[in-house]
């Protein structure tokens, strides 16, 4: 089992940063890949992004690239979130992931999921 608890969430301006951090307890001594998705009110979660354990290969979704950065810290097991630019349509509830796959991760299907950070951004 891993827990997975989401931090950094909260209300910005739009162009604004945040910086949203994934700490992982629990199982951790397997190779996980960690992600990122969100949810908006009505519509289904939606992958944004998610690095691998070992290689720290990252993969975008395109809705976020060049805007949205993860990174992780293996010592910590953490991952991390930076989000720039910020625009209201990103705001919505994002949650962390983990997988021992990171396809299956990335097709929204992991194994773990966190409780969820809120992101509001007013224009």
């Amino acid at each position: 089992q891993v827990h997975l608890v989401e931090s950094g969430g909260g209300l910005v301006q739009a162009g604004d940063s945040l910086r949203l951090s994934c700490t992982a307890s629990g199982n951790t001594q397997r190779a996980y890949t960690m992600g990122w998705f969100r949810q908006i009110p009505g519509k289904s979660r939606e992958f944004l992004a998610a690095v691998t354990w070992d290689s720290g290969v990252t993969y975008y979704s395109d809705l976020v690239k060049g805007r949205f950065t993860s990174s992780r810290d293996n010592a910590k097991n953490a991952v991390y979130l930076q989000m720039n630019s910020l625009k209201s349509e990103d705001t919505a509830v994002y949650y962390c992931a983990a997988d021992m796959s990171s396809s299956e991760l990335r097709r929204g299907r992991p194994d773990y999921w966190g409780q969820g950070t809120q992101v509001t951004v007013s224009s």
